[in-house]
């Protein structure tokens, strides 16, 4: 904001806040702290008012997140099942919202925010589930008050040693967007770097539907796992027929023959990030021979193979094989 006079950002400050805030929650690839870090060096000097932009940051965050929790609400897992489908850092946010929430229920809402991946994926979540919405935004409204109250303090706090980076800046002939135009675009890159480095890690760990048919009728059937969230399982009480139900809090121990045995990994999501991901990490536990079913449960039924409805009890994953 060094680039404008007082007047202009004095005026245009708070409608700017609100329009970058509300387009970045709404899903928009802009990113929103910076211009609250700016902001608040602009508060640190005394050309913005705190409380107006505080109101203009809060109100913007909370309208976007309106719009989610109400199409999550609307459209159920569809959306949630869309939204994976666009990128695997969506639906790696999914599962860690999933997990968190299932863990330590709403207030996990207050501090989505402060971790990446999981501000925008958490109101269409918490829209699928059966939470009161008086609930939902009194825990979103504590945690984007104090995300929005961070961000603009920070900088009120570091208004002069901002001031003196964006006099180095423009002596380089820069300019504050040029800043950040240039921290987008690195954060793009590495957002894609690791998706191509995922995706070449897991590529031999998938298996068709057909493939895994095979399988289980050869005289060597693998272990199959259900690695849905158990909120998901609770909406569809299906499984494959044989499935064992993933734990991964078990520190039962295993003995060496069954780590030899093939596991096939299954989940909800049609690009499978998060069945891969449990693979990747049943390799790292010493599992060699997991594999990922391509497609999920929702590829199997569509194939035609059978699936039985979950029982009131059901053995886990790897409790279940410990001293077979």
């Amino acid at each position: 904001m060094v680039e404008f006079p007082a007047a202009a950002i004095a005026t245009w400050g708070a409608a700017v806040v609100f329009g970058n805030v509300l387009l970045t929650r709404l899903g928009a690839p802009l990113p929103a702290i910076p211009v609250l870090i700016f902001a608040g060096s602009a508060i640190g000097n005394g050309t913005l008012s705190f409380t107006h932009i505080l109101f203009a940051a809060v109100a913007a965050a909370m309208l976007g997140d309106c719009v989610w929790f109400s199409a999550g609400r609307r459209f159920g897992h569809r959306l949630i099942e869309g939204l994976t489908r666009i990128s695997l850092t969506v639906a790696t946010g999914v599962r860690h919202a999933r997990a968190l929430f299932e863990r330590f229920g709403l207030p996990v809402v207050a501090i989505c925010k402060f971790v990446p991946g999981l501000a925008l994926v958490t109101p269409p979540l918490m829209g699928t589930t059966s939470v009161a919405i008086s609930a939902y935004f009194a825990w979103d409204a504590a945690g984007t008050l104090a995300w929005a109250a961070f961000w603009l303090l920070g900088g009120a706090v570091f208004e002069q040693q901002l001031s003196k980076f964006m006099v180095v800046v423009r002596s380089h002939g820069a300019t504050i967007f040029d800043v950040i135009a240039a921290a987008a675009v690195l954060y793009v890159a590495y957002r894609c770097w690791q998706r191509l480095n995922f995706r070449r890690r897991i590529a031999h760990m998938k298996v068709s539907p057909e493939q895994l048919d095979a399988m289980m009728r050869s005289p060597s059937p693998p272990v199959i796992v259900d690695a849905r969230p158990e909120s998901v399982r609770e909406e569809d009480p299906w499984l494959i027929p044989g499935a064992l139900l993933l734990d991964l809090q078990s520190t039962e121990p295993l003995r060496a023959r069954v780590l030899t045995r093939d596991v096939v990994v299954y989940c909800f999501c049609e690009n499978d990030s998060t069945s891969r991901k449990m693979c990747e990490y049943l390799h790292k536990e010493g599992f060699f021979h997991t594999r990922s079913l391509t497609g999920g449960l929702d590829a199997w039924r569509s194939c035609g193979y059978p699936v039985k409805p979950m029982p009131p009890r059901i053995e886990t994953f790897p409790a279940a094989l410990v001293g077979t």
